[in-house]
């Protein structure tokens, strides 16, 4: 039984990238079904993604941010120095990492818990080059503002505050994996096209929050 959990509830220690051994918020939905299937008896395979964009994705939040106000001339506050990391995974590898659990069905069950993600990390800053690249915005005009998070809170900001990334070690070495196939920065050409087809420069905005 395979179940599509998140890396979302992960509490971080402070040890990156976050081993699946990663303590979980409790009161987690997906933590509370683990639960439940492993007292019933399923074979549980539970998958944990982290910051999925791309085909048949649910959320567009994370990228959008940025182009949001790269198209608008707008600055991009961002928490801390920037320096901060973070993977970002195509739908198209989390569906293969899903797959790959039939390369060994009795290691998947025995190890239960796998990690979902890229092991190619960006930092904060990094993707605001790189959308402002894919989008045809001159580096220059790229207006970051870094700002205390202590102070001013997250805003609508789309990361954690602090690193926050995992890595699919556990899924290459116990279930044959062969690792992510898609690259952010090359898939962001086709991710700005999608953001325009969708009316992103063009929707109404609320920056309150923002500052």
């Amino acid at each position: 039984f395979t179940y599509v959990s998140s890396a979302g509830m992960y509490q971080p220690t402070g040890e990156f990238p976050m081993p699946e051994t990663t303590p979980v918020k409790e009161s987690a939905g997906q933590n509370l079904f683990d639960k439940y299937a492993v007292e019933i008896g399923l074979p549980l395979v539970s998958i944990r993604p982290q910051y999925i964009y791309g085909p048949k994705s649910n959320k567009n939040d994370y990228i959008d941010w940025y182009f949001d106000r790269l198209v608008r001339e707008l600055p991009l506050p961002i928490p801390g120095d920037g320096t901060q990391k973070v993977s970002l995974t195509n739908s198209e590898d989390v569906a293969s990492l899903l797959a790959s659990v039939l390369n060994n069905e009795e290691a998947a069950i025995e190890q239960r818990f796998f990690n979902c993600g890229t092991d190619q990390l960006v930092s904060y800053d990094e993707v605001a080059y790189m959308c402002a690249k894919a989008a045809g915005i001159d580096e220059d005009k790229v207006m970051i503002e870094h700002y205390d998070h202590e102070l001013f809170g997250k805003a609508k900001f789309p990361f954690r505050m602090t690193d926050f990334y995992i890595s699919p070690d556990t899924a290459k070495a116990k279930l044959g994996w062969e690792g992510p196939k898609q690259s952010l920065k090359e898939d962001l050409t086709w991710y700005y096209d999608g953001y325009k087809v969708r009316g992103g420069a063009s929707k109404k905005m609320d920056w309150m929050k923002d500052w």
